[in-house]
């Protein structure tokens, strides 16, 4: 509510028309520069309003910030998330002790699994708390949560993960944390290209008539125009084709007609190298 207000003039006012610049106290905290004020004649209505969108703030920023080994990739591309937080609840302390050790066990270069806690019985309103807190994963074996536990994960938006099988756990955070790796890709060179006579078309440009000479070259395929040894250009095919008709690719020893995309400088002799771009293995 507010207690005071005054004008540039430092006189106080009962009411500030639009355009009047006033300063105001009584606020409970302070304002972000920019931020914008409702008025309400009823406290009421105000103070409902107020925690109505104070909890669907509340709830985006859970939204975004929580973590699950779904959009681990996504998240890592976004952000710097390099740990992984799980809580370890089992059914026996045998399990969570077997569980936590071969967690520990993992080693994905780059990022790391961090337990921050374990535990026997059910998964409970504290063991979700401190998920939310610690922007970590459950991890459930042989274990359910109990109705006020889910309850309050889908509402924090804590991952619950069950499992009754160990080596499924390891399988699913291993896949978690290589996700949170970017992708390294590696160049193979899959065929040579002879182009042996050329073709100018309006509205379609160079279309160079080829002969395979090694490998393969594929319509995904990036190319390199190489004259005379060196280098001249790189970039995709635009179309492949067999006579008339499109070609997904073409191998050793036939011929095949081609465009390359934004390019139109080929000229006879010039030879192609297609290549595409492989995932390594990490």
């Amino acid at each position: 509510r507010i207690r005071s207000m005054t004008n540039d003039l430092g006189r106080r006012l009962k009411e500030a028309p639009p355009s009047t610049p006033v300063a105001i106290t009584g606020l409970d905290s302070v304002p972000e520069a920019g931020d914008q004020f409702m008025v309400f004649e009823d406290d009421g209505k105000a103070k409902t309003i107020a925690s109505h969108r104070a909890m669907k703030k509340r709830e985006t920023e859970l939204k975004k910030n929580q973590v699950s080994l779904d959009d681990l990739f996504n998240q890592i591309k976004e952000g710097e998330i390099k740990d992984l937080n799980l809580i370890i609840k089992a059914d026996v302390q045998g399990s969570a002790e077997a569980l936590k050790s071969s967690i520990e066990k993992i080693h994905v270069e780059g990022v790391r699994v961090r337990i921050i806690h374990t535990g026997v019985g059910a998964i409970n309103e504290s063991d979700v708390t401190l998920a939310s807190a610690s922007n970590a994963i459950i991890v459930g074996f042989n274990v359910r949560p109990v109705a006020n536990a889910k309850a309050m994960a889908e509402q924090e938006k804590v991952e619950i993960r069950l499992h009754s099988i160990i080596y499924k756990v390891i399988e699913e955070i291993e896949n978690a944390l290589k996700g949170m790796l970017e992708p390294v890709y590696e160049e193979k060179v899959i065929g040579q290209v002879e182009v042996r006579q050329i073709f100018k078309v309006s509205k379609v440009g160079t279309i160079a008539g080829c002969y395979v000479m090694e490998g393969k070259i594929t319509r995904d395929s990036g190319v390199r125009v190489i004259r005379d040894g060196i280098v001249i250009y790189e970039g995709k095919l635009d179309s492949l084709k067999r006579f008339k008709d499109d070609a997904r690719e073409v191998s050793q020893g036939y011929e095949c007609g081609l465009t390359i995309k934004n390019y139109n400088d080929i000229k006879e002799g010039d030879v192609l190298e297609a290549f595409v771009m492989e995932t390594v293995k990490q």
